[in-house]
């Protein structure tokens, strides 16, 4: 994989986005949601590449965080895959803090109490980051049941929230070859970003695990 042309690629939709945003002027709100997610995507983008790269991804990932909160006043109800990229751009890049208030957000905005998987994934992640671990099972397992939500990934957030490294360690390999069988990446970036955040939630109880694979760094 050629990761800097990735990273080239990533750097000229930011900016191409940047440039169509101000010449917009904000005037229509669904556009300028939309723009700002577009931002946020391409941002994590130039993130995951310079992470595959042995780049410190962090600036990167602070703007993708960054768009993603700028685009949520105006986003559709049950826009939950804003806050969750916030959530995980900040978690990779070692900003605690920033995870937290991410966190925070997605549940002050309902997370716990949505109906779509999406948003209970929003507020499974919100309690693993907040270190809430009952919470966050309790929403796991009900991902566990839910037909439109990978089974792997609950399992993986359930075992990290009970403390299973045995569990998790099934779980998350699991997760990494359904990536790896995949055809399709966000932004055309074939990173496991999801087995990344799920290591550095597992990290916080010692759980971590060493994985090697294409699909993740070096």
């Amino acid at each position: 994989m050629d990761w800097q042309g990735q990273l080239e690629r990533a750097e000229a939709r930011y900016a191409d986005g940047e440039a169509r945003l101000r010449a917009e002027g904000g005037s229509d709100e669904d556009p300028r949601q939309r723009q700002l997610t577009r931002l946020g995507n391409a941002a994590w983008a130039a993130g995951l590449c310079s992470l595959m790269l042995g780049h410190d991804p962090s600036e990167w990932l602070h703007r993708a965080a960054a768009r993603y909160r700028d685009s949520w006043p105006d986003a559709p109800p049950g826009s939950w895959g804003r806050p969750i990229g916030a959530m995980k751009s900040l978690l990779l890049a070692g900003d605690s803090d920033g995870a937290t208030e991410a966190a925070r957000w997605a549940l002050d905005a309902g997370a716990a109490e949505a109906e779509s998987p999406i948003g209970r994934y929003a507020a499974a992640l919100a309690f693993l980051v907040l270190g809430k671990w009952d919470d966050a099972r309790v929403h796991a397992d009900h991902l566990r049941t839910h037909e439109n939500f990978p089974t792997d990934v609950a399992d993986a957030i359930a075992y990290v929230a009970a403390e299973d490294g045995l569990g998790y360690t099934e779980a998350v390999e699991s997760v990494l070859e359904s990536f790896e069988t995949r055809d399709e990446y966000l932004e055309d970036v074939p990173v496991a970003d999801t087995v990344l955040v799920l290591q550095a939630l597992a990290g916080r109880r010692g759980l971590s695990i060493d994985l090697s694979s294409p699909l993740l760094p070096g």
